[in-house]
């Protein structure tokens, strides 16, 4: 977030690899009082600033130490009084981790909550003002803040005040081939296969978006299906066949919502195209919202707009030279580098934390690209080698101990590859997207990224 570099460490995933995985901790090592000299001399191996440090004392020690080191310190704490909250955490994502493995579930709740009322004997809530702090209770229904200066710690109470629990599926999929491809400058609308891409696109999400719910025990009739676009047309044009269907859904309901004008949810105006343009439509079998966002606009290629790859290094060898050096922060003459993208993407990334609906973001694939290494907490230097292949849908589930991430091949068909030719099915060689900078040829398969890092704890 905001250029900053940050690393995100799980004490548990720590201990268990300092200890071993299967080793079986004395029953002291979680409480909070006096410990026994087995604990203390395991604690003594795991060294590392971080979870329940529930006593004033450790929190002043560690302060202290830090602030001598010239290191600004801010100190967090989660409560919860929510049984509910509690109960649902604890059986969703608790007795999941690797401490738990095999264990009966009932058994293992009970172990947990004796962890729970072992930490209650000792615990000191933060009361004192000496440092900043951030207090969260019940999982954002109160922040009470003190002393929060300057702009990083503001940001990071911005972004505390978005983050959610709720179950939510995130998918991404480029938007359909449009008439004119390797033209940044160029808004021209989908080429025919571009329109049956979208209708296959429709197809796929809403089958294996029903499939994944039901198999949760949710229903999705009673959900609400997000959909972000950019302004391009290519992309909210993708988005339209979910529109028609829930337009569809809505006479054969005899909603009053079907006969109702076209409304926008856009920042910026929409045209009156050949299409029927509706942006929210409710019904019992489908409820869908779009919204475009400038935001999400593909990355500038300024010079190389355009180009291949090899015309690139022809025309401008030395910014090629460049390029290859650091893909992630060169810019090209007049155009956005990857990381001057990512920060263009920020406030979406706040709204993605936010939302707590299923979403489907429709997109170019070098924004796709930033937003899914978010997301999985992929190191910059490795966004601009993701693939992000015109007929694949990745699945994204956020979870406590990370992500869950899938990719779903779901069309061969003209676009593919980037050629306008009908008889192209996906088996040629040029494998070129929309502009230079969005070119995939030599990158990496992002079903082996998503296989790599679907455990990854979130950023």
């Amino acid at each position: 977030m905001d250029g900053v570099k940050t690393q995100v460490v799980s004490l548990g995933d720590y201990r268990r690899k300092i200890l071993g995985a299967t080793k079986k901790v004395p029953p002291d090592y979680f409480t909070l009082g006096d410990k026994s000299s087995e604990t203390q001399e395991l604690r003594r191996k795991v060294v590392i600033y971080d979870a329940n440090n529930g006593t004033k004392a450790a929190r002043n020690a560690l302060a202290e130490k830090f602030d001598k080191a010239g290191i600004h310190v801010v100190l967090l704490e989660t409560l919860c009084d929510n049984k509910e909250i509690i109960e649902t955490n604890i059986r969703s994502v608790k007795i999941s981790s690797p401490d738990y493995r095999g264990w009966d579930p009932d058994k293992a709740v009970e172990d947990y909550y004796m962890r729970i009322r072992d930490h209650e004997k000792y615990y000191e809530t933060i009361d004192d003002k000496t440092w900043p702090f951030i207090k969260i209770l019940n999982v954002g229904e109160k922040i009470m803040l003190n002393n929060i200066q300057g702009y990083l710690q503001s940001r990071i109470v911005f972004f505390l005040m978005n983050i959610h629990n709720r179950f939510r599926m995130i998918y991404f999929a480029r938007s359909g081939q449009s008439l004119i491809e390797h033209s940044y400058k160029a808004d021209s609308d989908l080429s025919p296969a571009g329109w049956e891409y979208a209708e296959r696109l429709k197809d796929f999400v809403l089958e294996r978006r029903a499939k994944s719910l039901k198999e949760r025990g949710l229903n999705p009739a009673e959900r609400k299906l997000v959909i972000w676009t950019s302004t391009h047309r290519r992309a909210h044009h993708t988005a339209w066949p979910f529109l028609a269907s829930a337009q569809a859904s809505n006479v054969a309901e005899g909603h009053p919502e079907a006969n109702r004008p076209p409304a926008s949810d856009s920042s910026t105006s929409v045209e009156s195209l050949s299409q029927p343009m509706v942006s929210k439509v409710n019904s019992p079998a489908l409820n869908v919202k779009v919204v475009e966002k400038p935001q999400m606009l593909e990355i500038n290629p300024g010079i190389w707009d355009g180009l291949s790859p090899e015309q690139a290094k022809k025309y401008y060898p030395e910014d090629w030279e460049r390029f290859l050096k650091d893909p992630y922060s060169f810019r090209a003459p007049r155009a956005e580098s990857y990381h001057d993208l990512s920060v263009r993407l920020d406030p979406v990334l706040i709204e993605l934390e936010k939302e707590q609906e299923d979403l489907l973001i429709i997109g170019h694939a070098s924004v796709i690209r930033c937003m899914l290494a978010y997301l999985i907490g992929l190191p910059a230097s490795e966004i601009p080698a993701i693939e992000i292949a015109r007929g694949d849908l990745l699945e994204v589930v956020p979870a406590s101990y990370g992500v869950h991430s899938q990719a779903f091949h779901f069309w061969d068909g003209p676009g593919r590859r980037g050629s306008l030719d009908p008889d192209v099915t996906g088996k040629d060689d040029i494998n070129f997207y929309e502009n230079y900078a969005e070119d995939t040829k030599g990158k990496r398969k992002v079903d082996d990224t998503l296989s790599r890092r679907s455990r990854r704890p979130r950023r």
